[in-house]
């Protein structure tokens, strides 16, 4: 039976959610991983200069011991400090971008997709399914990346010389639009759209030629 565009926008709503909330924690660590290299760099070039000046306070400064930062180290601390809605910091931002996105992704990966179909009840090529699943991946992707910049700029728990720190979500939108421009959101589209729609694309194909089912069929079947 044909779903509506409506219930096919719901269907997406649904599994965005169900996503944001096993995800949001791995998405955390590793925006914090990222930072934690663009922060020694700085404390580093930092050390640098504090040396090279003359001033006594700056002379006084000792060099920046460099360490290395894991996924394990910033879970511990988490739940040490803020427990289980530590890793779930910025979980509204989150929700703010992959349900959007999976409420554009579907309905348009599905409606792309039956373009490529000669009838109803014959699957599409995989080729038709591929590039229904980039180009749906990619405008989802483009569509929510302010979503994005705003859910990475919260839950960045380290903050360099002069970063702001954000109190939520409209507070964040508010000193990105004022200090940055409204070009600000839109950064990293392009590298975005770039991984996503590959992904999707692939995944796509994987999916609607048979890959998975092809493979459980070789798993043993027990007897009852």
């Amino acid at each position: 039976k044909k779903l509506t565009l409506l219930r096919e926008m719901l269907a997406g709503c649904g599994a965005g959610t169900c996503q944001v909330i096993v995800t949001t924690p791995m998405e955390m660590l590793k925006i914090q991983l990222q930072d934690a290299g663009r922060i020694a760099a700085q404390k580093k070039l930092m050390a640098a200069q504090a040396q090279l000046s003359s001033s006594p306070v700056a002379g006084a400064a000792e060099p920046a011991v460099e360490t290395r930062t894991t996924a394990m180290q910033i879970t511990r601390e988490l739940l040490r400090s803020k427990g289980i809605a530590g890793l779930y910091k910025g979980l509204g931002a989150t929700l703010l971008r992959d349900v959007p996105f999976s409420i554009v992704y579907f309905p348009l990966f599905a409606n792309l997709n039956k373009l490529g179909q000669k009838d109803p009840s014959v699957k599409a090529p995989f080729y038709v399914s591929f590039l229904s699943g980039c180009v749906a991946g990619s405008t989802a992707a483009v569509a929510v990346n302010p979503c994005d910049v705003i859910k990475t700029r919260l839950q960045s728990l380290q903050r360099g010389v002069n970063e702001d720190t954000y109190s939520g979500i409209l507070d964040c939108t508010k000193k990105i639009w004022q200090k940055e421009g409204p070009m600000a959101f839109l950064k990293g589209a392009y590298c975005r759209a770039l991984v996503i729609a590959p992904l999707f694309g692939i995944a796509q194909v994987v999916y609607f030629i048979g890959i998975a089912e092809f493979l459980l069929d070789m798993l043993p079947k027990h007897r009852a």
